[in-house]
Formats: structure tokens, sequence, C-alpha cells
């Protein structure tokens, strides 16, 4: 019974890191639900328009165009209402399945209406912003496949969603009136250049800088204080575009100085001085690009240039420099930033959700780019930052906004790598940046929760007794044994030994994280080695232990040392001895908490304190086999331990095969939908992710430890018990 109690016990262990799911996940979140509704009516709209007009060639392109959208979407709206979701997309499939069978136009316009009631009234109210910001993402990508395919229907579909946009903009105006004035400009730059068919870079520009109104979001990609010589250098080409009579150049470099550049300055001078930020706006964005499309004189555009703006724009600069030192020196330190973890339950659903769409396409830009396909590249990199991260943002930037700079600066980087056809390894270094990032970025925005330093906590104990465990043993006997023998002469030397031991594990810890600080760009390729070496240690460890686990055969292992410790009588055999004995588990126990550390971040004083408990408790087991000379049930504590560092290794395994995962060493087959998705910091104290690799790697390694563990617990003693019986019989027979 005890053998398949410690069975058990090793499948509880691994189950509870799948057990814990938070209930956030599926959280509601208002405005994507109604955003997601509102553009599949929009398709359906623009369907049924085409139908009405019998060009059932265009209605399938539209109705295929619905169905991508909103199945793309599907997994989310499940985790609102699972039902109505089926059945809506169960009814859009048919619908696409009926026009291409070219039925009855009034049946086809019967269902799609039907359709829209049915979106209509179940679409939910949210912030008409969030809900724009939204509409506009799926308005960037439609008008990236038209530019790319050269599809007409994606062209028109943008239209749709840029003109629906400013209908419920125009329904809940924005109370500011700088702010909406701005963003009025933006709308008519961006109609402008959707009708002129403008590149898919100016279009979503317009609509990045829209979203960060709307969104009450900034990028800042570099140095602010650099963005003002980046503008003078801009006006410095654009006087001399108007000389050459080049006034598209003069209007493309006006549009970037103020759209790319100055945008980025905003809130700095409006915190000095709003009335200089007003006259800026309107002199860099209407005056300017007025004069510039009415082809005024070419000398009239440098005087306003050199006479209004660049000493404004000087002035601004000034003013913005002197309150920088505020910034870093203290006064205004005292903004009202959240903790880590001080999110909603909405914001930390939608920031997990959004990275996980972040990561697949940062694998697509990957992919696209390794096959030369720059342009695909360059959009699915845009598309993870404009329609995805900008949305992590906004919880995230209330907490730390300096990483929120730092993480828009990589998606900047990674971008202008990409228009410059930079190295493809140049190109992955900064998508590893990225993705670890991204890492960092759940956990700001969710916390550390309360099971996962719980796991950390016991991960952390269990390591020190684990590894000490077998060092208390055999010293005590040999201890024990000198002072039977009376050969307390030696026992210094014992002493000797184990203080030698403590001081070679502190410098093997001190060169082994300073290995980890120096590494650099191959920090998580040491760190999944270190991982991976840990995961070999502990599983070769756990059957040691196995084979151990008797007591008897335990003993006799313990003589085996203590004999030959004694046999010699040299001073030096006994110093060695346990100096070996100590620093062979004090460098394994270095090995897991290098490879444990780099998964318990904010987690820090957990690991301490099962640390701390950890040594304790193997002081008092000392003292009491030593001092009280009792017994100890080497059996529980055996099987407990090979227990826990089944559980380690599969762990250590997972974030192994993970970290290989981000360097690309190793395929990443996302089952998000399949595998419970558990928080960053529950996920990296369990090895669990939602990827087909990590899952396969950890469930073979669980299968060898079950198989093996009912062998030599069960199967084996049998055997030897049946072998030892047909002994007992052949003597008896013998006699």
């Amino acid at each position: 019974m005890q053998s398949k109690f410690y069975w058990y016990l090793i499948i509880v262990v691994f189950a509870l890191g799948l057990y814990s799911i938070p209930t956030s996940v599926y959280a509601q979140n208002q405005e994507q639900y109604a955003s997601i509704f509102t553009i599949t009516e929009l398709g359906l709209e623009l369907t049924k328009k085409a139908i009405l007009e019998d060009d059932y060639d265009a209605a399938e392109k539209y109705s295929a165009l619905t169905n991508n959208f909103y199945g793309k979407n599907i997994q989310f709206l499940r985790t609102v209402d699972s039902d109505l979701s089926d059945d809506l997309h169960l009814e859009l499939l048919d619908l696409h399945s009926s026009i291409l069978s070219k039925s009855e136009s009034h049946n086809l316009i019967a269902h799609i209406n039907t359709l829209q009631e049915t979106l209509s009234s179940n679409s939910s109210d949210g912030d008409s912003n969030v809900v724009v910001a939204f509409i506009l993402s799926e308005a960037d990508e439609q008008y990236q496949t038209f530019f790319q395919h050269k599809s007409n229907e994606s062209y028109f579909f943008t239209l749709s969603l840029i003109e629906h946009s400013k209908i419920i903009l125009n329904q809940n105006p924005i109370s500011d009136d700088r702010l909406k004035q701005e963003t009025d400009s933006f709308f008519t730059d961006l109609d402008k250049s959707v009708l002129n068919k403008s590149s898919f870079v100016t279009v979503g520009n317009l609509i990045t800088a829209i979203q960060r109104d709307l969104l009450g979001t900034e990028t800042i990609v570099i140095d602010k204080t650099n963005l003002y010589g980046v503008i003078r250098n801009l006006y410095s080409e654009l006087s001399t575009a108007v000389n050459s009579n080049d006034y598209s150049t003069a209007e493309e470099l006006a549009i970037e100085a103020y759209l790319e550049n100055f945008e980025y300055l905003e809130s700095d001078i409006k915190k000095v001085d709003e009335s200089l930020l007003n006259t800026l706006e309107i002199d860099m964005r209407e005056n300017l690009r007025k004069m510039i499309i009415q082809k005024e004189d070419p000398d009239a555009i440098i005087q306003f240039i050199e006479n209004s703006i660049l000493p404004d724009l000087a002035k601004a600069e000034k003013m913005t420099s002197e309150l920088i030192p505020l910034v870093n020196g203290g006064t205004l330190t005292t903004q009202n930033l959240k903790s880590m973890g001080d999110a909603s339950d909405d914001q930390k659903t939608v920031v997990k959700n959004k990275i996980d769409v972040i990561r697949e396409q940062l694998e697509e830009t990957l992919l696209h780019y390794d096959q030369g396909d720059i342009q695909s590249a360059h959009a699915s990199s845009r598309s993870a930052y404009l329609d995805s991260y900008e949305f992590v943002e906004i919880p995230l930037r209330a907490i730390d906004p300096d990483f929120t700079l730092e993480v828009e600066y990589q998606f900047a980087t990674l971008r202008n790598l990409i228009k410059q056809e930079a190295p493809q390894n140049e190109i992955h270094d900064v998508i590893i940046g990225i993705k670890r990032n991204l890492d960092e970025s759940e956990r700001i925005v969710t916390g550390t929760g309360e099971l996962a330093p719980a796991i950390a906590f016991s991960s952390s104990f269990a390591i020190v007794f684990r590894e000490g465990l077998e060092s208390v043993l055999i010293l005590g006997a040999i201890l024990t044994y000198l002072e039977a023998s009376r050969n307390n002469q030696f026992k210094k030397y014992v002493y000797y030994g184990i203080v030698a031991a403590f001081a070679a594990t502190a410098v093997t810890w001190i060169i082994a994280s300073y290995i980890i600080e120096i590494s650099g760009a191959n920090r998580e390729l040491i760190e999944a080695i270190a991982a991976l070496s840990a995961t070999a240690v502990l599983f070769y460890v756990s059957f040691w232990v196995l084979n151990k686990i008797e007591h008897k055969k335990w003993m006799e292992f313990v003589k085996a040392k203590v004999w030959q410790a004694t046999t010699t009588g040299s001073v030096m055999v006994f110093v060695m001895l346990s100096f070996f004995t100590v620093y062979r588990e004090g460098f394994e126990t270095v090995l897991f908490y290098q490879a444990m550390s780099g998964f318990a971040k904010y987690m820090e004083i957990y690991v301490g304190l099962g640390f701390i408990i950890g040594l304790i408790s193997l002081l008092g087991l000392y003292y009491v086999m030593r001092k009280l000379g009792k017994r100890l049930p080497l059996r529980a504590l055996f099987g407990l331990t090979m227990g826990v560092g089944a559980y380690l290794s599969i762990a250590f395994l997972g974030n192994a095969v993970r970290e290989l995962q981000i360097l690309d060493v190793v395929p990443y087959t996302g089952l998000i939908g399949t595998i419970p998705r558990l928080d960053i910091n529950l996920a990296m104290m369990t090895g669990i992710y939602p990827t087909l690799e990590t899952i396969v790697a950890q469930v073979i390694l669980l299968g060898v430890y079950l198989i093996a563990s009912t062998y030599i617990l069960i199967m084996r003693p049998r055997k030897e018990q049946q072998l030892a019986s047909m002994r007992k019989s052949r003597k008896d027979l013998d006699e």
C-alpha cells in the first residue's frame, strides 16, 4: 500500500500544476466584443449590397472577408458566450455556402438581415474610443490586404470601417477640444490617403496617431531630446524640396515631421505651455501643409518655417529640457503609478490574450522574413504592435512607463530593421528581446498571484531539503561511528571538509551568476542549458534515490562510506570524504537554483524563505538523528524527495524547451484553446505552456518516471519476493 501511495503522490504533484486556471481568463471585454460584432455587421452590409447589385463574385469575397475576421476572433467570443458565438459562426459559414451556390437573392438577403439583427441585439456597449480603436485596427489590416493583394473588396471594407468609426465618434464626441481638433485633422488626412490609395505605411501611421489620441497612449521610440533635431533636419529637406518645386515630397516631409516626431513631444509641451502647443500644432499640422498643397512661393514657405515654426520649436525644446530634471530628480516622480499587478481582471485578460496574438504574429514575421517576403514581414511586425501591443500598453504604462517605452522602442527597431532589409540574425535578436519582454509585460500587469509564490517557496524548500538530506545522513553516520569507535580525533577533519565544501559552493554560485550576467545575447541559451542540465541531474538523482529507498540498501551504502573513511586512518580521507559529500550536493543545489532563478522573477523573497526553512529543517533532522538517536523514516523521506525531484525536473524541462523556442532552436506549435493557458508566473513555476513541444516533452518524461517507479517500487519487489519464496521452497525440499 505504501508503494502505491508514493506512486500516486508523483501523479498528484504534477497534476497540481495543471489544475489552477485564473477565472479572469473567461472575463468579458465589452469593447472588443462590441467591435467584433460591429465589424461583422459592416462586412455583412457590404455582402448584402453586392447581392442587391447582383455581383455574386464581390458578395463571395465580402463574405469570405467577414468569415475570416469572425473566425480569427472566435476563441475570444467563446469566452463571452460560447453558444451564441458558435451559432453565429455556423450561420456565417452557411451564408457563404449559399452565396457560392448562388441561392435566390431574397433568401440570402433575409439570411443576412437575420444575422445583423442577432449581432445588433447581442452587441454590448463599451468605451466608444476603445471600440473605434479596435475598428481602426481592422481597417489597417484590411488596407494592408488591399495594398498587398490588390483586393478591391478589402479596400471598400476599409472605407466602410473608417466611415463607421467617424459616425461613432460623432455620436460620442471627444470632450477635449484640442484633442478633438487634432483627431478630426488626422481623419481628414486618413480619408485623403485612403482615397488616393497611398502606401499602407502612411495609412497605418495615421491610424496609429488616431488610436494613440483615443486611447491616451504615447509611442516614444527614441530619446525625446533627439526628436527636435530630427524635425529640424526634416524641415531642412523640405526647404530643399520646395526650392526644387517638388511639393509632393515636401508634403510628405511635413507630415513626417509632425506625425512621426512632433506627436511624441506633445505631452511634455502641454505640461509647460499649452498655448504654445496649440500654436505649434496649427502651424505644423495645418498652416504649413496648406501652403505646400496650394504650392505657394518657396520663399514664403521657407520664411514661415524659419520665422514661425522653428522659433516656437526652440522655445518648446528649452522649456521641456528644464522639465526633464524634474521628472528624474523627484518633483514629478510622485505621479500616481500603480503597483505591479494593480490592474482589473478585464485588463489582465486582454493583456494575456493580446500577448498570445503577438507571439503568433512574431512567428509569422520571422517566417515571412526568412522567406524573403519583406513586405509581409513588415506588415506582421506592424500588426503585432498596432493591433495588439498598444492595448497591452494601457494598463502597463500606468504601472511602469519606462519599461513600456523600452518595449515600444524594440517594436520600432524591428520595423526599421525590416524596412532596411537587415541581416536575419539582427531581426532574430530583436524578436527574441521582444518575446522576453512580453513575459515581463504580463508579469507587471498580472502580478505574481498567490499560487506561483507558494510553488516557488515549496520548490526552493524541496531543493535544499532534497540535496541536504543525503549529506546529513552520511555525515551523521560517520560522526556517530567515530564516537562509537573512540576515534574522536578525526571529527575535526570532517568539519574542515564541510567548511571547505560550503566555501566551494559559494564560489561556484558567484562564478555561475557572473557567467550568466555577462552572457548578454546568449543569456537565454545559457538559461536553457542550465534548465536541461538540472533536468538531467534530477532525473539521475531521482532514480538513484529510488534504488536506495529501502532502509537496508541505504544502510549498506552508508556503511561502505564509513568503512572507506576509517580503514586508511588518513586525516585527508576524512576531509575529502566530507568535502565531496557536501560539495556534490552543493554543486547540484547551485545548478538547480540558477535554473529556477530565471523562472521565479519577483518571487525571490519566497525562494529565499524556502531556502532558509529548508536549512532549518535539515538542522532539525540532524539533531533528531544525532542527539536523540532516532531512526528516521527513510522510505518516506526518500519517496517524498523522489516525487519532488520528478516534479521539478518536469518543470525545468518545460521551461528549457520554451527557452529554446524563444531562440528558434525548437519549433513553436501553439495550442492556445487546447491546453490551459496559465498566467506567466504559474507557467514558469510549472513549466506548463500551451505549445505542442513543451507538453510532449513533459508527458514523455512523466511517462518515464511512472513506468520506472512502477517497476522499482512494485514489480521488482514482487519478483524479488517470488525469487526468495522459490529459494526457500527449494531449500525446504532439499532438507
